[in-house]
């Protein structure tokens, strides 16, 4: 069976999730399909424990933050990324928390933990359970989405369909293998 989207995302996850909100909120008529090989909460992110580092307090600095980083990276860390990523975890936060993650608070403040090689208290979390309320938020919000995110369980990827055209390769959709029916999918994301 063909299925035609104009988005394919692959994997039910923070980042999947995440990424078909925003298409969704930048092309409000796009239809999207998220595949994913098991329950849309079988991910790592629905076991991830600790937080989310971000600069949130008064007292913690981008500078300091982006130093941590780097000093802990031993090396390996490339510096115009770290303070991309790091500049962007207040609006992440602030994102987050708008699609429903209720982040750990006291006095209406973010609880902030200080883990690993952090020198400040900046790791936002919700109990013990971040990744699985992150889930919980994201799932929620993508399902209010009124059919616009279809979310297909149970769906193993077999390969990307691989579309090329005057030299550049681009992916075009995938084969998929759907375990409750029993039964092969194609799934295509149009230009």
């Amino acid at each position: 069976m063909d299925r035609r989207f104009d988005f394919l995302v692959i994997g039910s996850g923070i980042a999947g999730l995440f990424y078909a909100l925003k298409v969704s909120e930048q092309a409000p008529s796009a239809r999207i399909a998220i595949v994913t090989k098991k329950g849309e909460t079988a991910t790592n992110t629905n076991r991830a424990q600790g937080g989310i580092a971000a600069v949130l307090s008064g007292t913690d600095s981008f500078e300091a933050h982006i130093n941590d980083t780097i000093r802990v990276g031993s090396g390996l860390c490339r510096r115009d990324v770290v303070e991309r990523v790091v500049e962007a975890g207040p609006s992440a936060i602030a994102e987050l928390s708008e699609y429903g993650v209720r982040f750990t608070k006291r006095d209406g403040t973010y609880d902030l933990g200080r883990e690993g090689g952090h020198t400040a208290n900046r790791v936002v979390h919700a109990s013990d359970l971040t990744g699985r309320e992150v889930e919980r938020a994201l799932l929620t919000a993508c399902r209010a989405k009124n059919g616009q995110i279809q979310i297909f369980r149970d769906h193993i990827v077999l390969d990307l369909i691989k579309h090329s055209q005057g030299g550049h390769s681009s992916c075009a959709g995938a084969f998929v293998f759907s375990e409750s029916g029993r039964h092969f999918d194609s799934f295509y994301a149009d230009p």
